[in-house]
């Protein structure tokens, strides 16, 4: 019997094991699949970039370059939607003159593959060397992640030399979300897509801002508290009352957004003159 029983508990294991790789995807991902250009959303002075991955995948970012004297949005959306349906704030970000290069995933409108976490990860490192081989400096790159992609934006930050990084709506860990949204699936240890943010924000070193909504019910401003603390360098945290997680920019994001660039702009305009 107890032969049977440890028997049995192995092949659960590994029906789980198989499972939930799989279930997790279905559960994180929720692309829109059609195709749309920069021109066809209405968006002026935007191109379409494609990104030709080693393993042989093509994924698509929309770049509106930057005016002089600013900085640039390495922005990575959430985990639904697409390019289009941000067509609203890649135009806000270049109207102030802000550039603002952002990627999609693979599978979502115009891309090819299927997203996971590591190709996720790999095709922003990408994103940043095709944004610094059109002659961005460093420097004046600011990545940006907004949910989902806060914690592609934090593994980015923490291996690539930029000037800041906005958190918009950040977790602690993928599984941590899965647990507290699916608590019927026991997939803690089987879960590939894990984004451990926690574990990534030691290494930014970069100013950070976190911006959260007191009222999200997606991702817990507790979180985003939670990866301000862990933020070992300059950080700031704006948390807006009455916010859930994608209508903060109605309790005045945005704004903030800007004022913490403008902030840090000037800041970094201060130590250059120093140093110089």
């Amino acid at each position: 019997m107890i032969l049977g029983a440890a028997a049995g508990v192995v092949m659960a294991m590994g029906l789980l094991a198989a499972i939930v790789p799989t279930l997790q995807r279905k559960l994180m991902y929720f692309p829109d699949t059609m195709y749309f250009t920069p021109e066809s959303a209405g968006l002026k002075g935007v191109s379409e970039e494609v990104l030709k991955t080693p393993d042989g995948a093509r994924v698509l970012a929309w770049y509106g370059p930057a005016k002089p004297g600013q900085p640039t949005l390495l922005y990575f959306h959430g985990n639904a939607g697409s390019l289009e349906t941000r067509t609203e704030r890649i135009r806000k970000y270049t109207a102030r003159g802000v550039g603002i290069f952002m990627m999609t995933y693979r599978g979502f409108g115009g891309s090819t593959g299927h997203p996971s976490e590591a190709a996720n990860v790999a095709d922003a490192m990408l994103a940043y060397d095709r944004l610094v081989a059109k002659g961005v400096a460093a420097r004046d790159i600011i990545v940006y992640g907004e949910s989902l992609g806060t914690s592609v934006a934090v593994q980015v930050a923490a291996v690539k030399p930029v000037a800041g990084i906005v958190l918009d709506a950040p977790y602690t860990s993928m599984v941590d979300l899965a647990a507290l949204h699916h608590p019927f699936i026991p997939g803690r240890w089987f879960m590939t897509d894990r984004y451990e943010t926690y574990r990534h924000i030691a290494s930014v070193t970069a100013p950070l801002l976190i911006i959260h909504g007191e009222a999200d019910d997606i991702v817990p401003v507790e979180m985003g508290r939670k990866i301000y603390a862990l933020a070992p360098g300059e950080k700031t945290l704006k948390t807006f009352r009455g916010a859930g997680h994608a209508d903060h920019y109605l309790f005045g994001s945005y704004e903030a957004i800007h004022a913490w660039i403008d902030a840090l702009r000037s800041n970094e305009a201060l130590r250059r003159s120093k140093s110089g």
